[in-house]
């Protein structure tokens, strides 16, 4: 028997669970969202996604306070959660994920290459950073699968 993938837990748990997702993306661009609905099924749960790869998308699209990216910087935790947060608002679904950080190449506003910051809102927070090496595309995939990890792992405690 095959071992059941963490999306596919996820997808699974949240249908039984008559629960629904959707993200808000930044650094990902759209590949967090891509990875859940590529799980069968993902659309009874799934309910859509915000790719805000500017500061404008953030504040305008997910209510992201200007206040707060000028405090904290857009890759940061604040700015993690209120992505989620708005995310979830705008949906309307029982949980959020959202990813925000620095692929590369180079530093961005002072902030390390590979620094990553995930937020999870529902009926259980978390957020996480994450320092990843592996160029553009690994730091990319390695918060896609960190989100999906994480999350999964939050459903099944």
């Amino acid at each position: 028997m095959a071992t059941q993938s963490p999306a596919q837990s996820i997808i699974e748990t949240l249908t039984s669970r008559g629960q629904t997702l959707a993200v808000a993306e930044s650094l990902t661009g759209g590949g967090l969202g891509f990875a859940l609905t590529q799980v069968p099924g993902a659309s009874a749960v799934f309910l859509g996604g915000i790719i805000s790869y500017t500061t404008d998308v953030k504040v305008h699209e997910l209510g992201v306070g200007q206040s707060v990216i000028d405090q904290y910087k857009v890759v940061s935790e604040e700015v993690a959660i209120e992505m989620a947060e708005g995310a979830k608002n705008k949906f309307a679904t029982t949980w959020a994920i959202s990813t925000t950080g620095v692929a590369g190449p180079g530093d961005y506003q002072g902030v390390r290459e590979g620094t990553v910051w995930i937020a999870i809102r529902g009926p259980i927070n978390q957020s996480l950073t994450l320092t990843l090496d592996g160029g553009r595309d690994g730091v990319r995939q390695g918060a896609i699968s960190s989100a999906i990890g994480t999350f999964a792992r939050i459903l099944s405690a």
